[in-house]
């Protein structure tokens, strides 16, 4: 990764991170605590818009991706922090959406060019902190530690573990890229930047990107992936190459 999107916040040694086994421990102590058929203790203190777009992940029988989640708080501008076991420890990070941040206690450069590919989200809760700013002063964290969010996403969609579409953009459909699209800060160039300027021209369906040079079906999705993340993408299933996909694809 691309240590200049983000500014070292911790140069020396680890930050003081929770164990991902007593943290584990810690969330089954919370489960068997909870009445049989009750909501589960993930997602109870989470809105109840926002428990209903989770579950989805809950229901598929395996644990939620970083990106996912992220996206779904995006979605419902909903401040939460989110447990990320990173190899051995635990991340608590903070997004805030309205705001376009995120607070992390590890080093964030550390955290994306490490262990990007391997997160895996343990729990999520609302967001105890505050963004810079907020009213509530007490509870604002580290400024240091506090990033823009989008070079985050970018990375997300781009190298983590998601190979597919996200659901929300998945099916029959045809893309393009928003004239407003701002790549500002975020690493494009080459085969990506050929790609997104084709997506500016024309309506492209998945299949169609992953024909193009350079990519295949994975990284046509994690394109348009990281495309939707930014509040970049137009997603269209109107248009006749979507109505031939739903029919023939």
């Amino acid at each position: 990764m691309n240590g200049e999107l983000f500014d070292s916040t911790i140069p020396f040694g680890e930050p003081e991170l929770l164990k991902a086994s007593a943290y584990r421990r810690y969330l089954e102590e919370l489960d068997g605590d909870t009445m049989p058929g009750a909501q589960s203790t993930r997602l109870a203190q989470l809105s109840p818009s926002l428990q209903a777009d989770l579950l989805r992940f809950e229901q598929r029988g395996g644990s939620s991706e970083a990106v996912e989640v992220v996206a779904a708080c995006i979605r419902h501008s909903t401040r939460v922090t989110i447990y990320l076991q990173c190899a051995d420890r635990v991340v608590p990070l903070s997004v805030f959406p309205q705001e376009r941040l995120v607070h992390c206690p590890m080093d964030i450069v550390e955290l994306v060019a490490r262990h990007l590919p391997q997160l895996r989200v343990m729990h999520l809760e609302p967001a105890t902190l505050r963004p810079p700013g907020d009213t509530e002063r007490e509870l604002i964290g580290d400024s240091r530690l506090y990033h823009p969010i989008a070079p985050l996403l970018w990375e997300l969609a781009v190298r983590g573990p998601r190979r597919d579409l996200l659901p929300e953009i998945a099916g029959p459909a045809v893309y393009r890229a928003s004239p407003g699209l701002d790549l500002r800060g975020l690493p494009v160039n080459g085969a990506l930047r050929a790609a997104i300027d084709r997506l500016r021209r024309q309506a492209t369906s998945l299949a169609g990107v992953a024909a193009w040079p350079a990519f295949d079906r994975e990284r046509a999705a994690r394109l348009l992936n990281a495309l939707y993340l930014q509040a970049g993408l137009i997603v269209s299933r109107s248009h006749p190459d979507a109505v031939r996909d739903g029919w023939f694809g």
